[in-house]
């Protein structure tokens, strides 16, 4: 039996007592960062014995762990903090278990997209967890225009050294929305900014972000400039090509659907480009 357990986000005592005894009675523990489980494990008094298994090993590895499940042992498989495989190494050997027909359990706990959903006060009772935007220019702008489209609040994971940046693509690419920003979850210095986009961006250029940080985003309003609503990119790119067939620019084309749609100039203008 493989069990995904889940680990405190912080504060040590957010820790079920089933997964502290789970913890207690396999027989390894498959751990991200196995010098970090093992202060959780002394605080406890837990002396199972860990292997690593963080995401430069997970592929290698994760064959000697379904062999050690089908000879009977029982595995916990934990991240550094909160649930493996959500923004966590462990989704491999959670497929590969599942596809050798092993049983596997997932243990119920501290997750910090969740916290800090009901945290941002955002009205909602739907919400997309994204996790981290990729680095790259084009795939990151990509993402953000799709994003943009949604309709109830998304949730991002970000570093300190990256935060500055993704709020500003965000807000270039969303439109100046409100937003939660909340950093070291059920941590001693826990802290939620609630504000537009525009304030938290002016706040954290002045103050510099600290620790781990979790940005959650408002939804797209109904009538929301950017709401495509019954639109789709191929509809958007038939008025393109209509405007440009009839003599317009290609500047004055983006600016005409992005105004009659209410579109961002952005996304229309990304678009347009797709048609050379």
């Amino acid at each position: 039996m493989l069990y995904v357990c889940p680990t405190p986000i912080g504060n040590l005592e957010d820790i079920t007592l089933r997964v502290l005894r789970t913890l207690k009675e396999v027989d390894l523990i498959a751990a991200e960062d196995t010098r970090h489980t093992v202060r959780l494990l002394r605080h406890y008094n837990i002396q199972t014995p860990l292997i690593s298994l963080h995401e430069h090993n997970e592929a290698s590895r994760v064959g000697l762990l379904v062999q050690k499940l089908q000879e009977g042992k029982e595995i916990a498989l934990v991240s550094d903090a909160g649930m493996p495989g959500i923004s966590d190494p462990g989704r491999l050997l959670i497929n590969a278990v599942i596809e050798a027909g092993i049983p596997c359990t997932v243990l119920p706990g501290a997750n910090a997209a969740v916290t800090a959903f009901v945290q941002s006060g955002l009205p909602s009772d739907e919400f997309l967890f994204y996790g981290f935007l990729p680095r790259k220019g084009k795939q990151r702008e990509a993402e953000l225009m799709k994003l943009a489209q949604i309709p109830y609040p998304i949730v991002f994971y970000e570093a300190p050294h990256r935060l500055v940046e993704t709020l500003h693509d965000i807000l270039r690419t969303f439109g100046n929305r409100p937003a939660s920003i909340s950093r070291e979850l059920t941590k001693i210095y826990e802290e939620t900014n609630r504000g537009s986009l525009e304030e938290l961006l002016e706040h954290f250029q002045s103050e510099p972000p600290r620790g781990e940080f979790v940005i959650t985003v408002a939804g797209l309003e109904v009538g929301e400039p950017g709401a495509l609503g019954e639109m789709t990119e191929g509809d958007i790119k038939r008025t393109l090509q209509e405007l440009l067939d009839g003599g317009s620019t290609k500047r004055a084309a983006v600016q005409e659907v992005a105004k009659r749609y209410r579109l961002p100039k952005n996304l229309v203008y990304q678009l347009a480009l797709e048609l050379d």
